[in-house]
């Protein structure tokens, strides 16, 4: 089923190296990836895309209650609806192929989520880089994002896209229920692009 029409990119997304199409933008980076902003019809698609990638990179580090509870209730849902636009879409081939957000819209990227079947493909790269420059559009000079300290290959991909370690804490979750080892990450941004 092919996704709505954008309802535009926001703040922050045009501009020189961008190409806007009839949903949204893609980046010349990313050629097969068009970034737009989420649309409330399709909440559930994207709920059961950020589930799945919660599925393969966070459902390890929890206790099977808590697994067992993120599955039946899918707290991507209410996400979702409270978010709206703000929800950044990578879309491939018509299909929701990852979800990122800065929820309180300043410069904290909270969630990064790529359905695992496009991962490798350069989607969550090509989120991060839009949530940047919404920040950077915002009037902020760096990005911040945490990271489970066992979720090694968002790490790597957070450090190979030039976040620095700042800090490192054992913090409590409220959705999982849990502590986790977390590293605080920013990058400095340049000006807009």
């Amino acid at each position: 089923m092919p996704l709505p029409q954008s309802i535009g990119c926001g703040t922050g997304c045009q501009g020189i190296g961008r190409q806007a199409t009839s949903q949204g933008i893609v980046f010349p980076e990313y050629p097969m990836i068009e970034i737009r902003h989420a649309v409330h019809d399709e909440v559930h698609v994207l709920a059961r895309v950020g589930l799945a990638a919660w599925c393969k990179g966070i459902q390890p580090l929890v206790p099977s209650a808590t697994s067992d509870k993120i599955e039946k209730d899918n707290p991507f849902v209410p996400f979702l609806e409270d978010m709206g636009a703000r929800v950044l879409v990578a879309v491939i081939d018509d299909r929701a192929a990852g979800i990122a957000a800065c929820e309180h819209s300043d410069d904290y990227i909270s969630d990064v989520w790529v359905a695992p079947e496009f991962e490798g493909r350069g989607v969550a790269s090509a989120l991060i880089g839009a949530l940047e420059r919404e920040i950077s559009g915002r009037g902020f000079s760096k990005a911040r994002i945490h990271v489970a300290a066992a979720n090694t290959r968002a790490l790597g991909l957070y450090e190979h896209l030039g976040y620095i370690e700042v800090s490192r804490e054992t913090a409590f979750d409220p959705i999982l229920e849990i502590s986790l080892d977390k590293i605080g990450l920013e990058k400095h941004l340049s000006a807009q692009r």
